[in-house]
């Protein structure tokens, strides 16, 4: 592991209220994703572009902080695009959305700029190449999050949503030899493994994406933890309640029989949960950015003397370039955001 410099007010004295030093391991990666990170910018160049206001059809991404932020800078954001009024720059999620959605766009002339990941997109286009082609599209995921609502109205055709190997033995399809599967992105290799294995077992004839088409980041930041809870006595997750890959990253850790919270701030620790712990890790989800890392450390440094500490893990240097309509803004009129970007 690779030791970090303390902020100032982290403190690491002997004792603190005649209690040991608590030891923090933070995880590598965690935090924010390429494709946040560009839904984000692309909010910020739209209002720096267009001014105030720019409307947001749902969360950008799913994290209050960074919603909150956004809005202070002139973002609305709405859950459908009837509350946007006619003609008015809209951008539309991280998430996507589906083709009802882009429709309704149309009929109300807005100015629509895509934030959709570039690796949700990739999955809209293999759904709708299997569906061209007569197959029967799975679609392993979660119903009802709103990735998977986007997806599904994005494939025109037959589309199965499993999100357990239990459900394969319900499937009903036209054809068992032609049959294909599509993941939901926020979801890692070990997510997804019993549903395939199942699928394959079937179906043998079954059509998929290579497990290089899973997000990136998805595994990378599971990876982390796994390997991680292994030294910690407690693991803080920091995402938010509705983010299923925070949630997942909670999942993984508590599966490895360590205590593990979700929590949306610092705000949200129960200082209770550090009793008869020594060390604890921290990672954080794909929408969280790291100013709410730092201020969980600095408020577990204000319950006990803390030493901080790094995991040595994957340096991410993923980058989705921008759409053409926002590449012509200036970075310096870009307003700088308020937390570091990506760790």
């Amino acid at each position: 592991m690779r030791a970090i410099e303390p902020k100032e007010g982290w403190g690491r004295l002997p004792m603190k209220n005649g209690k040991k030093p608590l030891k923090i391991v933070l995880a590598k990666p965690r935090g924010f994703c390429a494709g946040v990170e560009r839904a984000i910018d692309i909010v910020e160049r739209a209002l720096a572009k267009f001014g105030s206001p720019v409307y947001v059809r749902h969360e950008i991404v799913h994290n209050k902080r960074v919603v909150e932020t956004l809005k202070d800078r002139g973002a609305i954001f709405v859950e459908e695009v009837d509350e946007i009024p006619a003609g008015a720059v809209t951008v539309f999620s991280a998430h996507g959305v589906s083709k009802k959605v882009e429709e309704d766009s149309g009929l109300l002339m807005l100015e629509v700029i895509d934030a959709t990941c570039p690796l949700v997109t990739k999955v809209h286009k293999e759904g709708q190449r299997y569906a061209a082609n007569g197959y029967d599209v799975v679609l392993i995921g979660h119903l009802g999050h709103p990735e998977v609502e986007g997806t599904l109205g994005q494939i025109p055709g037959v589309v199965h949503v499993i999100s357990t190997a239990e459900e394969v033995a319900q499937l009903h399809v036209r054809d068992p030899e032609r049959i294909a599967f599509v993941t939901q992105t926020t979801l890692s290799v070990n997510d997804t493994k019993d549903v395939i294995e199942a699928l394959k077992a079937r179906f043998p004839k079954i059509l998929g994406p290579d497990v290089r088409d899973i997000c990136y980041a998805t595994q990378n930041r599971q990876t982390a933890v796994l390997q991680l809870a292994n030294e910690v006595d407690l693991f803080l997750v920091v995402g938010a309640q509705n983010s299923s890959n925070s949630n997942r990253l909670r999942e993984i850790s508590e599966n490895q029989g360590i205590p593990s919270y979700l929590i949306e701030d610092a705000n949200a620790l129960d200082p209770t949960w550090l009793d008869d712990v020594e060390t604890v890790g921290i990672t954080a989800g794909a929408s969280a950015p790291e100013t709410l890392v730092e201020e969980l450390i600095e408020r577990l440094s204000g319950i006990r003397d803390v030493s901080v500490d790094t995991m040595s893990g994957v340096e991410e240097n993923v980058r989705f370039k921008l759409p053409p309509t926002l590449s012509d803004v200036p970075i310096e009129e870009v307003r700088a955001v308020s937390w570091p970007k990506r760790s």
